[in-house]
């Protein structure tokens, strides 16, 4: 059972307090499908919401599943990233609760898959997402620790706002050997994103998902990524898990469905080293 501490709302600052410190925002972003984007987004953001840290989740995925997987309803959607991206909305009214403490989501909605189109036309079309995050003294500025973007399975406009608002990059990597192919590109990706609109991105870390001890392929893969990237990649590896396939259709993170199976302790430890790399990376 999930037992977090609950969290209150933060107090607003004494007259003279310095001001809060803005917020880590990290892209969880691959271009190949399938890889685990979504599930790494919803279950890293419950483990650090679990160790006190406020934590939004931005659904930046047409398809919607982060915002399925922690139960919000699609008639619930109202107000969605669509709107955020857009212009149309704040933040503040784009901004959902869920059942885990400490944790919030900017939820995706059907008109999101036109977005791309419709940014054509934008001017500064790549800060779009960036200016909705920075804006306002509300959310953005202090209420949370984290902002966590779960990003399409694509390389275009709206992965591209990701990669624009982020600090850091987070990319999930499947333990089968296509995945390897589409990497490469994401990292040409990352170079021209930081040369062109967004000088302080870096890659936060590469996580190995969907391992099977039973497979050689993935041995040969984890063998092959951790040669090429070395440090980049986390210790940790989540594993293929059922509890982890299992609980998205529950409308719930792995970590609340069944706390201690292997994929959720595989979670708890990922959250661990990314703390730890943050800690390095902003000291």
């Amino acid at each position: 059972m999930y037992d977090a501490p609950p969290q209150d709302a933060a107090p607003p600052p004494p007259a003279g307090a310095p001001a809060p410190r803005p917020p880590r925002i990290i892209a969880i972003a691959n271009q190949k499908g399938g890889v685990g984007k979504t599930t790494t987004a919803i279950n890293l953001a419950t483990a650090l919401a679990a160790v006190r840290k406020r934590v939004l989740i931005v659904d930046l995925d047409p398809q919607g599943n982060a915002s399925t997987g922690l139960g919000i309803d699609r008639k619930d959607r109202v107000w969605n990233a669509y709107h955020l991206l857009i212009g149309e909305t704040t933040l503040e009214t784009a901004v959902h609760d869920t059942d885990i403490p400490g944790l919030h989501i900017v939820p995706s909605g059907p008109d999101l898959a036109g977005a791309e189109i419709e940014l054509v036309s934008f001017e500064r079309r790549e800060y779009c997402l960036r200016s909705a995050l920075g804006q306002g003294a509300g959310p953005a500025a202090g209420a949370y620790d984290y902002i966590l973007i779960d990003s399409p399975p694509s390389l275009g406009l709206l992965t591209l706002n990701a990669l624009v608002a982020a600090q850091a990059v987070l990319v999930p990597l499947q333990c089968e050997f296509f995945a390897l192919e589409g990497i490469s590109h994401l990292v040409k990706t990352v170079e021209r994103v930081k040369r062109t609109f967004n000088p302080g991105l870096e890659i936060q870390g590469i996580v190995l998902t969907m391992f099977d001890s039973r497979n050689n392929l993935s041995d040969a893969v984890e063998s092959d990524v951790r040669e090429f990237f070395g440090d980049v990649v986390y210790q940790t590896v989540i594993p293929r898990n059922v509890k982890v396939s299992e609980a998205p259709s529950h409308g719930r993170p792995v970590l609340v469905y069944d706390m201690k199976c292997k994929g959720s302790q595989a979670y708890l430890h990922l959250a661990g080293e990314v703390l730890r790399r943050e800690k390095r990376m902003t000291a």
